[in-house]
């Protein structure tokens, strides 16, 4: 097991240090099952795809050779 060490508000420290008298663990346990429990809670990385997926051919119209020849139109653009 890997030692983190981290700065937390005062307000922090005081609600673990409550909850480690109250559960009697120690504080450590305590902010070691918030971290996984916070950790559970966050979605996980998508990918950019993922991210775009529901848009992909949406938009009408354009050209039909646009990823071919995007230079030549955003040149022509200018």
């Amino acid at each position: 097991m890997q030692t983190l060490v981290l700065r937390i508000p005062d307000s922090l420290a005081r609600e673990m240090e409550a909850e480690a008298r109250e559960s009697h663990l120690t504080k450590s346990e305590v902010a070691r099952r918030r971290l996984i429990a916070a950790g559970s809670q966050c979605p996980r990385a998508t990918s950019g795809f993922d991210l775009i997926a529901d848009l992909i051919g949406t938009v009408e119209g354009g050209p039909a050779d646009m990823s071919a020849r995007k230079k030549q139109y955003l040149n022509a653009r200018r």
